[in-house]
């Protein structure tokens, strides 16, 4: 579970709204699952190869929910 929060802060602070803001609300105990799901797959799609430091974090995520 310290796994999943630390991706959700990375995910939180990122400021691309498409996943900062559903980890935001998991964080505070206030997320819908199949929102997040559906919003880290949809960055997963557009930006899970880019190279950026969240690439491999979407897949990891989607793991341990």
């Amino acid at each position: 579970m310290e796994e999943l929060k630390t991706i959700m802060e990375e995910f939180a602070a990122s400021g691309w709204d498409l996943i900062s803001v559903p980890a935001q609300q998991w964080l505070v105990g206030k997320a819908d699952k199949d929102t997040l799901v559906s919003a880290i797959n949809q960055a997963d799609k557009e930006c899970g190869s880019c190279g950026c430091n969240l690439d491999p974090l979407y897949k990891r995520a989607l793991e341990l929910l």
